[in-house]
């Protein structure tokens, strides 16, 4: 936890040390999201304008940190809801082939996934484990990301993301298998097969 970060309790810190204090983590965090350099700078100084006129509101129930990422949250949702015509479904294919690259013809993995060696949950406290998704999900194809990350990270339901984006439920569920499929190979590679090595 930063110097600067609230623990919950306290008023404001000087909202000109936002940036050098958050700006890059809520950077990367919209760049992930986002998938372009461009919309994440963008889609961050919303947050740190939306920030600045609504600090009268923040009352110290989480930290700052949390206050900020919570109003990210927001403004890439409205990211996606406007630019929701860009959204089309020729980016949903699996960039090397299809699911017979995955599975045989009853649906069973060809080559199963690694099995996890270490407790998950050890796991997802890793800074490095946290890296190696985030290196995965920028290779995934632009479309595929911003679903799962809708799904997966903004918590959205299956109901708002589909009128958001315009999209059928089944249309979710391919993208999203598809998401996880390739998310699960690059990680064999990026995390799986160093831990192995190491």
């Amino acid at each position: 936890m930063g110097e600067n970060e609230s623990k919950g309790s306290g008023p404001i810190t000087d909202p000109e040390i936002w940036l050098k204090d958050y700006g890059d983590y809520l950077f990367r965090y919209a760049l992930v999201r986002l998938r372009s350099r461009e919309s994440a700078e963008d889609t961050v100084q919303e947050t740190f304008l939306a920030a600045l006129k609504g600090k009268e509101k923040f009352r110290g129930e989480a930290s700052e940190k949390t206050w900020l990422v919570g109003i990210l949250k927001h403004k890439i949702i409205d990211h996606f809801r406007k630019n929701k015509d860009e959204f089309a479904m020729t980016d949903i294919l699996l960039p090397d082939g299809s699911e017979e690259d995955f599975f045989d013809q009853k649906g069973k993995w060809k080559v199963a996934p690694a099995a996890w060696a270490d407790d998950p949950k050890e796991i997802l406290e890793k800074k490095e484990f946290w890296r190696a998704i985030e290196r995965c999900i920028l290779e995934l194809p632009s479309r595929l990301a911003k679903v799962f990350s809708l799904r997966e990270f903004e918590g959205l339901e299956t109901e708002k993301i589909c009128n958001l984006l315009k999209i059928s439920a089944t249309n979710l569920g391919v993208i999203l298998f598809r998401a996880r499929t390739q998310l699960v190979r690059c990680l064999e590679t990026k995390w799986f097969a160093k831990k192995k090595e190491g």
